[in-house]
């Protein structure tokens, strides 16, 4: 804790005052084009890795970068999707995976999550994702932990399209959706690919999306 005070600190004596028409023009308002959903893991810093200015993402984190679809007892995921697209007009939402990624391991591996309950709950949302992973046959845990981070981010895509405001969002090309796999070591994005259902540099192809 001492560490992160001390970043605090050397935040308000040297970076704010630097800063400080910034953070004056977002004291009242915030107007943010892209809600981005990434995984918890601390490896994975969404404004970091994007390059955006506070202000600029609206972003949801949570075990798995998972997105429940739509029920009848919505939960944070869902009111933060809601108000995002309803509220804040976002136009673009992004669902970022990433290597080595501690959820989708458990998942690959299956894991017994008896300590924890409620991850072993909250993980049967990439019940989609796992039911496409084990219908094949992988060469060695790596690859099939890599193929769970993949099919994941399509699972939760296509969960994201359940939510009524998506819905209309997409129906009226008012938002778009985009799928990324982030790799730690490389620092390289790939993005997943419609048309061939495959995941491609985003280097190479910074105008491809999802929906």
């Amino acid at each position: 804790m001492q560490h992160i005070i001390e970043g605090f600190l050397n935040f308000q004596k040297e970076i704010f005052p630097q800063r400080k028409e910034l953070f004056r023009s977002l004291a009242s308002s915030q107007n943010p084009k892209a809600l981005f959903i990434s995984c918890s893991d601390s490896r994975l810093v969404p404004e970091l890795v994007t390059q955006q200015e506070p202000g600029q993402l609206f972003v949801i984190r949570n075990a798995g970068n998972i997105v429940p679809s739509f029920g009848p007892e919505p939960g944070g995921v869902s009111a933060t999707i809601e108000y995002a697209v309803v509220a804040l007009g976002v136009t673009d939402i992004v669902i970022c995976g990433h290597s080595n990624c501690g959820a989708m391991k458990a998942i690959a591996e299956s894991q017994p999550l008896d300590p924890m309950p409620a991850v072993a709950h909250w993980l049967h949302y990439a019940d989609a994702a796992k039911a496409v992973v084990e219908k094949k046959t992988w060469a060695n845990e790596i690859d099939k932990v890599n193929a769970m981070v993949e099919e994941n981010v399509i699972a939760q895509l296509n969960n994201i399209k359940t939510h009524p405001c998506v819905a209309v969002g997409l129906r009226n090309n008012a938002i778009r959706l985009h799928g990324w796999v982030y790799d730690i070591e490389s620092g390289e994005i790939r993005t997943l690919d419609k048309n061939s259902k495959t995941y491609v540099s985003l280097a190479d192809n910074p105008h491809v999306h999802f929906e």
